[in-house]
């Protein structure tokens, strides 16, 4: 088996805010002294992890990135018939184990029961909360340092050992990511628009004018340049040498990032889209992106659309890596969506074969 795959998406979206900064518009990058939309890994992650392509191809193999955990044992343990202090006090014991928590008081709206950091639980994890809760009602004592011991180093969650997970207060069960995900960012340059816009009140009277509402959002389109990076041994390592488990989740990531778009502000742009073009490359050499290929942000020139050219200029960038170092990958495949050439299948069987 190759140990690495990479992943070189092209891929359109409409006027959109699929990703907002903290004013409430798209994020964007400088590069090649040219701005650029931005995607964030972040966001693109979370909208692959969370999609129904994941939960129907891994579902039950999901982990749960939460802070609340102790809020959810609390509430069991009180349906299971302890008293508020008993029930407080044993959550926290078992939201503890997986960060420090806000409070060491009783707060209002139960605040003292989460954790300051998000904890990325695996389904095993998840397993080991619900027995010992049970136990604990059963038991009516509060749980043994052992019992404690809840975090393990999962082999079930296959977002955990895509993406990886990490543990300040408890680094031995930090998870290395085996997907290594960029920022998308438009090959072309581009401006922020402002879309201002008004909606009128239904229950006007006739004669009445003026808007109801006045707002303003900013969107832009483009097309995005994707990159990842896949260890398929850590992959399987992260998965307990499962290699079947190994090859369904690579099959979902695929159908993932080929169609999944992220959710931001999907309802009032409707800006879904799969990717027109994906290049992936196989092999044991050192990976590298094919960004460089649009530091000279990509124009539209007449006769020739921008695709086309961002398509040539990927391969042109990929075969001058390997006039310079040798060949860059043993074994390539191409999809294509204006030729057409190829297929998501085909490229999904060569992923995580």
């Amino acid at each position: 088996m190759s140990r690495f795959v990479q992943l070189h998406l092209l891929t359109h979206y409409p006027p959109s805010n699929l990703n907002r900064d903290d004013t409430g518009r798209p994020k964007t990058a400088l590069v090649g002294d040219a701005t650029r939309l931005r995607i964030s890994s972040q966001s693109l992650k979370r909208a692959w992890r969370t999609s129904e392509v994941f939960e129907g191809q891994l579902g039950g193999q999901i982990g749960t990135r939460t802070k609340r955990i102790g809020r959810e044992v609390f509430k069991v343990l009180q349906a299971g018939g302890l008293d508020d202090k008993r029930a407080r006090e044993w959550a926290k014991l078992i939201a503890a184990q997986f960060g420090k928590l806000k409070s060491d008081k009783k707060t209002e709206g139960d605040v003292d029961l989460e954790t300051e950091q998000l904890a990325h639980l695996s389904p095993e994890e998840l397993d080991a909360i619900s027995a010992l809760q049970q136990v604990l009602i059963a038991r009516r004592s509060e749980p043994t340092a052992d019992e404690l011991k809840l975090l393990s180093r999962p082999r079930r969650a296959v977002d955990i050992a895509m993406f990886g997970r990490m543990l300040a207060d408890s680094a031995i069960h930090n998870v290395e990511a085996a997907v290594q995900v960029a920022h998308a960012i438009t090959v072309h340059r581009v401006a922020v628009e402002d879309d201002y816009f008004s909606a009128v009140d239904d229950l006007n009277s006739p004669g009445d004018t003026g808007a109801g509402h006045i707002g303003e959002r900013g969107f832009g389109a483009g097309l995005f340049y994707l990159y990842l990076a896949i260890d398929r041994e850590l992959l399987q390592r992260n998965l307990g040498d499962d290699a079947a488990l190994t090859a369904r989740a690579l099959d979902a990531l695929v159908q993932a990032v080929t169609r999944v778009s992220p959710t931001g502000m999907q309802n009032s742009f409707a800006s879904r889209a799969y990717a027109s073009y994906v290049l992936a490359e196989k092999g044991d050499q050192q990976p590298r992106s094919l960004s460089e290929a649009f530091l000279k942000p990509v124009r539209a020139r007449e006769g020739e659309d921008m695709l086309t050219q961002a398509v040539a200029a990927i391969e042109r960038r990929r075969a001058s890596f390997d006039a310079v170092y040798g060949a860059c990958a043993d074994a390539r495949c191409v999809v294509n969506v204006e030729t057409p050439e190829g297929s998501v299948r085909e490229l999904a069987a060569f992923v995580a074969g």
